[in-house]
């Protein structure tokens, strides 16, 4: 019983996470923190009754670490008296966020309750159980040079758990924002992935962020990666999305109206427009999302380029979202896959 109530007092602490990145706002910063600490020592409780319980008990490693991530995650988060020193403590707390959910995330099998987590709003399963190909490796695969957390040039996939050679399956290809990585931006598509039956490929910049000035230093990569995750996996090219947060948005926005046809339709969130060969923009499909509450890209800017865009004959949507700050909206997935054509299985 221990390992259960631990696994509860873990995910009330991942859902309390989640709500505060949600609203991440410099000005919002000391409240997320106060919901964020009081989290601290039901964890600690739960790691104690852990150790503490019954001797034959065998405890889950990934269960400890992932404990051990998150409440170092809380720990950090925004403990700064500067406002701008809180708001970066607050993206470094992300990031062990992100190995929390990366440590938890093989225990699905196992624990009810984090397999639900795991899974978008409203869905019971993935239907793994029923099919699966067991000689094709599935999960969470990190590719690249260096497989460590913060090394460049990489990049991330999740492949469902449902994955058979027998189908093309769509794939989104998610850019991360600046200074941010793809092994981490992987975890805000990941739950939207098991239950929609789709390939996240989540590359990483070459170096902090994508480089928007000089488009081919990070595009021919990111070519060269996706051709290889298309021969080790059969993917559907006319069902490819290209999506990204901030920089990572910008920078598909780049790629997309540039004249590359690898992705039919373009989803950047909370992102600005580059400068684009406005002949090549007619019938790109795009949908953009954005906070009326970004401080980095105002809404008033969208807009205005949105505009651009429809009158240079692109087709696009505009979804403002009115208590959204400059972070990103996984609620806003749903919406982004409905558009795109990958529903619900």
């Amino acid at each position: 019983m221990n390992q259960e109530n631990t696994v509860s007092a873990l995910i009330r602490a991942f859902e309390a996470f989640d709500e505060g990145m949600r609203r991440l706002n410099p000005i919002a910063l000391s409240d997320i923190r106060k919901n964020l600490l009081v989290h601290l020592e039901p964890l600690a409780s739960a790691r104690e009754a852990l150790q503490t319980g019954d001797i034959g008990e065998k405890i889950p490693s990934e269960l400890l670490r992932a404990l051990d991530f998150l409440s170092g995650a809380i720990r950090i988060f925004a403990n700064e008296e500067d406002l701008q020193a809180a708001y970066i403590s607050a993206l470094r707390a992300a990031r062990k966020f992100c190995r929390a959910q990366e440590a938890l995330f093989p225990l699905c099998g196992i624990f009810p309750e984090v397999n639900r987590y795991f899974l978008e709003p409203g869905v019971a399963s993935t239907g793994a159980d029923v099919v699966g190909t067991k000689h094709v490796e599935t999960g969470v695969i990190h590719m690249g040079a260096s497989q460590h957390p913060h090394g460049r040039g990489g990049y991330s996939l999740f492949i469902p758990e449902t994955y058979s050679h027998d189908r093309a399956w769509p794939l989104v290809a998610a850019l991360h924002g600046g200074y941010s990585h793809g092994r981490d931006f992987l975890w805000s598509w990941l739950p939207y992935a098991r239950s929609r039956g789709f390939i996240v490929f989540a590359p990483t910049s070459q170096a902090m962020t994508w480089s928007i000035t000089d488009v081919a230093v990070d595009e021919r990569p990111l070519v060269r990666h996706l051709e290889e995750v298309c021969s080790l996996f059969r993917i559907d090219r006319l069902r490819m999305l290209l999506t990204g947060m901030s920089d990572g948005g910008t920078f598909a926005l780049a790629i997309g109206l540039a004249g590359n046809g690898s992705y039919p339709a373009i989803a950047p969130v909370s992102s600005a427009l580059p400068p684009v060969d406005w002949a090549k923009v007619k019938g790109k499909r795009i949908f953009w999302v954005h906070g009326a509450q970004d401080w980095i890209f105002p809404l008033k800017w969208t807009v205005a380029s949105c505009r651009n865009l429809h009158q240079a004959g692109a087709d696009i949507q505009l979804k403002a979202i009115d208590d959204l700050a400059h972070t990103y909206p996984r609620e806003a997935n749903a919406e982004i896959l409905d558009w795109f054509g990958i529903g619900r299985k």
